[in-house]
């Protein structure tokens, strides 16, 4: 075993790779460490952080010679910002360092080296590409101010004058809060000391209607100036069309789950996916890029290779994004998702698009399933998965191997929870047909995927525990 360095020493290494969550990979005398904020072909000085026994940690001290491909960034908070680690990294190499992610975990830990694993799909646009933000207010000389919390500190917060993933009408609406917050004698609320009124402002916004909705996360007390702030907004924001006041007294940074008011307009906007129009709640799931969206439910849709008569059960179907699209081929949808506001509003979704062949009903996937088959709905031809990153747990596993399904689509947006889970799905007598990977991210480790499962016929001679 090569020798371990000790915290604190200074070494001059080569990133060899990127790890999964986009680390620089590099060996001191043949030590594995993980470098933050390097990227392949770097040549770095690095202080050892921490040192275990199988792989240290380092931060860059020195970029002593950029690797073939660096690039310039064109936000100048990269490095310092906690989002857009890779922005420095040409987005071609973006593109080759997720699909090598997704081929490491589905070869390493499902260990099934033979599935194809198709192309990715790029970005159309890798910059403005945001629907939703979430900003923090952290206290300055001249008051509040709004930005995001630097890498690696959950305590510090940068002001950022503008962010390059959302587009102008959001940047706008950041200024105009930020403008009226100085004006009122609040302040930024400090994560330290637990002091202070302004949290977070969250910007939800569709290019494609042109809608765009605020919140303003603070502490439990009544807001001053509101009307100086919603005339601004009313006029230098195009498509606003809604402003709230989420209270969070607590000490916990969540923005969900808190107390939501109306303070004008109203408390959803629309967005426009697969022909689809989607009122989409303050607080409701939506993927992020909303293009890369359409492309990743366009995946899903041609790999689920419905007739016409299938019924299809979409498992954490939100406000019913995917199972909506699916129903136009389908004989028929039901939806189960555990968040009862957003099985309220995929059932509104399905009649704005005058869709009567979906349901849609509240329950946690692990539970919900046999009461449904108790209840007498129709077994499945297809179950349609959109879990969380953490993927399902074994018990969701083994209620959808209960229900037999021909074919399992999985949406994923953590190739390593959809590798273990490959393992159990294959070891319930499925078989991984294709994986495709789609950057739904720019500039940031993460990649989403789509896989296809189908049922084997060694499937019927197991039981599942």
């Amino acid at each position: 075993m090569a020798d371990r360095p000790s915290r604190g020493d200074i070494a001059d290494v080569v990133i060899e790779s990127l790890a999964t969550g986009g680390r620089g990979v590099a060996r001191i005398d043949g030590f594995v460490v993980f470098v933050d904020r390097a990227l392949p072909g770097d040549q770095v000085r690095v202080r050892v952080r921490t040192s275990r026994r199988k792989y240290g940690e380092a931060d860059v001290v020195e970029l002593l010679a950029p690797g073939p491909d660096r690039v310039e960034p064109t936000c100048p908070h990269v490095g310092a910002c906690g989002g857009c680690r890779w922005q420095a990294l040409s987005y071609p190499a973006q593109l080759r360092e997720k699909a090598q992610l997704v081929r490491d975990a589905i070869t390493r830990i499902a260990h099934l080296p033979e599935v194809p694993i198709d192309e990715i799909v790029g970005a159309e646009d890798n910059l403005e590409y945001r629907n939703k933000v979430e900003l923090t207010f952290t206290q300055e000389e001249q008051g509040p101010v709004l930005g995001f919390h630097r890498a690696g500190r959950w305590d510090e917060v940068l002001e950022v004058n503008r962010c390059y993933l959302i587009g102008d009408a959001p940047n706008a609406a950041k200024d105009a809060v930020q403008r009226w917050a100085q004006s009122t004698g609040l302040s930024g609320y400090d994560q330290r000391l637990h002091e202070g009124e302004l949290r977070n402002l969250i910007i939800r916004h569709s290019a494609r209607t042109g809608d765009l909705l605020l919140a303003l996360v603070t502490t439990d007390i009544e807001l001053p100036k509101l009307g100086n702030l919603i005339d601004e907004l009313q006029e230098s924001v195009p498509g606003f069309v809604g402003l709230l006041q989420t209270k969070n007294s607590g000490l916990s940074e969540t923005t969900q789950g808190h107390p939501t008011e109306i303070i004008t307009g109203q408390d959803w906007y629309r967005e426009e996916i697969l022909g689809l129009t989607l009122h989409v709640p303050h607080n409701g799931f939506l993927q992020t890029n909303t293009a890369m969206c359409e492309k990743l439910y366009g995946i899903a849709i041609e790999e689920s290779r419905l007739t016409g008569t299938e019924t299809v059960w979409d498992l954490y179907s939100g406000i019913g994004s995917i199972g909506l699209a699916l129903a136009r081929d389908a004989g028929r949808v039901v939806g189960i998702e555990i968040v009862e506001d957003a099985v309220e509003q995929a059932t509104q979704n399905a009649l704005r698009n005058n869709i009567e062949n979906a349901e849609f009903v509240a329950g946690d996937v692990a539970k919900a399933i046999e009461p449904l088959i108790e209840a007498g709905a129709p077994m499945p031809d297809l179950v349609v998965i959109d879990p969380p990153r953490a993927g399902l747990t074994p018990k969701a596993v083994r209620r959808v191997l209960e229900l037999k399904p021909k074919t399992i689509v999985y949406v994923s947006c953590n190739p390593t929870t959809l590798a273990g889970n490959a393992v159990l799905f294959t070891d319930g007598g499925y078989s991984l047909e294709v994986v495709r990977p789609v950057d739904m991210f720019p500039h940031t480790p993460h990649v989403e995927c789509v896989a296809r499962f189908v049922r084997t016929p060694a499937a019927d001679a197991l039981v599942v525990d």
